[in-house]
């Protein structure tokens, strides 16, 4: 693993994890010395994680030469809702734009006395320091919509990293979205450190294609086969018409050999 600031609480992590070698690295550099190796930092298989915009454009320029889970950032908060808690819909929102000036927070709501209450609870929790105020300020939106139906097309359009939402049934419906919060209790933040969803998610938009890192992203799958004699037979002239169908003569032939031979020909 690779940290730029490392201290106690980073080193148990580590361990917990069960990290062997933990490098004091960060940044593009982090990224070129673990997907092409250092004389002291070894060249790995796979990069996976977040990081600033600069790690997340190395992470591109290196993805040829070596695997990387996905381009993930800037991190970004999408709540649709029609009835929630204004001052919890706002410290939702706040939370989220703390994370960095190019964050993005949005309240999708048909509801315009909702919309109203969330600006104002907005304005009144916002911190003064931090980058909180200017995040909103250049990427918050509050959008009032026709009907809690078009809040969720226009949801399920962005596909954002996180997605907080009122009911189980509009949850039902909101199927493009790195992780989903249902219910006014379900605070976004508690998804970064204690409900048990991994916190590398999908952004800008990469969540209509996939969910957020798991075990999975560590597991290569490879498939083994091997054919009888019956079993090449049997299959033999549905993969020989479609060889022939593609215009790979060579690979009908590769097979045609093969279950000529268990004809006795």
């Amino acid at each position: 693993a690779v940290c730029p600031k490392v201290d106690a609480t980073i080193l148990c992590a580590a361990e917990a994890a069960g990290v062997s070698r933990l490098f004091r690295l960060g940044g593009a550099h982090a990224i070129a010395a673990l997907a092409f190796g250092t004389d002291t930092v070894p060249r790995v298989d796979k990069i996976v994680g977040p990081g600033n915009a600069y790690v997340a454009a190395a992470k591109a320029l290196v993805s040829r030469e070596c695997a990387i889970d996905f381009h993930a950032g800037p991190s970004e908060i999408v709540v649709v809702s029609a009835s929630g808690n204004p001052a919890w819909i706002a410290a939702d929102l706040i939370a989220q734009a703390e994370h960095d000036p190019d964050a993005r927070a949005i309240l999708l709501t048909p509801s315009r006395p909702l919309a109203a209450a969330v600006a104002r609870a907005i304005l009144d929790q916002v911190p003064i320091d931090g980058p909180a105020r200017e995040t909103l300020a250049a990427n918050g939106g509050i959008v009032l919509t026709r009907t809690l139906g078009e809040a969720i097309e226009l949801c399920q359009r962005m596909a954002p990293e996180h997605v907080v939402c009122d009911t189980d049934a509009a949850a039902e419906r909101l199927t493009r979205a790195g992780t989903l919060f249902v219910g006014n209790y379900s605070a976004q933040a508690s998804g970064d450190y204690a409900t048990g969803s991994n916190h590398v998610l999908p952004t800008s938009g990469a969540a209509r294609a996939r969910g957020g890192l798991s075990a999975a992203d560590f597991v290569r799958i490879s498939t083994v086969q091997r054919l009888t004699p019956a079993g090449l037979r049997r299959i033999a002239p549905a993969a020989v018409a479609l060889a022939r169908a593609e215009g790979l003569t060579a690979h009908a032939a590769s097979i045609e050999m093969r279950s000529a031979r268990e004809d006795g020909r």
